[in-house]
């Protein structure tokens, strides 16, 4: 089986429609949460993300987004994208966000493989080193674990001498589409970040997904350029802070 595994999507719709036309065929999506927030197209990006179906977790920005998390937990930044969202969204993409289930979760027919938004443990904890990733090893018994929040891209493998390491994609240059592969080895446990749809943080301004194909336990790493510019503009437009839309030129 071949799974779309896409996250942190923010309501980013240039960004998400430039990784969907760059995806290869496949049978199944995993949507590892934070569909809306920060970006100034949350109802278009929840009617594609419902579209495609599969797997879907909610993300911190969803109950923000719907009020389901007190604010005062979210920087000012984070906080007014919050709330010009909550005012934005109609009541049927509300309703369908406040209904999105915490992670850990897993497909029948995939086994040993789950998908989360921060980390197995907690929906909200942030995966970004070495010694969190061991921790989490630790405390999960998935073979293979989807996870985003961070909006970093790349993958953390649980060695059998019970040493953790890490997986950056490399790439050559940042202005096209490009793809970085590994192979899941059968005696290894992974902790995978597909990167941010929306508003990658990793230094990369290009929007972030993977491919995981579940037979040969390829796993592609992407990254696509989109028209920044125009998700810029429309951010500007709609009165969000600045900084949301500096950011993604930035890729930070």
């Amino acid at each position: 089986m071949r799974i779309l595994v896409i996250s942190d999507i923010h309501a980013n719709l240039e960004a998400m429609n430039a990784c969907l036309a760059a995806s290869p065929e496949h049978d199944l999506v995993f949507n590892l949460g934070d569909i809306i927030g920060y970006g100034a197209n949350p109802n278009e990006v929840v009617d594609k993300s419902q579209a495609l179906g599969g797997l879907f977790v909610r993300g911190n920005h969803d109950r923000a987004s719907v009020g389901l998390t007190d604010l005062k937990h979210f920087n000012y930044v984070a906080a007014q994208a919050a709330l010009w969202t909550q005012h934005e969204l109609t009541r049927e993409n509300r309703d369908w966000i406040s209904s999105l289930p915490a992670g850990p979760l897993g497909w029948e027919s995939l086994p040993n493989v789950q998908a989360v938004h921060g980390a197995p443990t907690d929906e909200d904890e942030y995966i970004l080193s070495e010694g969190q990733a061991a921790e989490q090893f630790n405390a999960s018994l998935g073979s293979v674990t989807f996870f985003g929040h961070s909006h970093q891209q790349g993958a953390f493998e649980f060695l059998p001498d019970g040493t953790t390491g890490v997986v950056r994609p490399e790439y050559d240059g940042r202005d096209a589409t490009g793809t970085f592969e590994i192979t899941l080895e059968p005696n290894r446990r992974y902790l995978i970040n597909p990167g941010s749809v929306g508003q990658p943080r990793d230094g990369d301004w290009r929007a972030a997904f993977a491919v995981y194909d579940s037979d040969s336990r390829k796993l592609v790493f992407y990254r696509v350029p989109y028209d920044v510019e125009v998700a810029m503009e429309k951010i500007m437009d709609a009165g969000l802070p600045e900084r949301l839309a500096l950011r993604l030129r930035q890729g930070r």
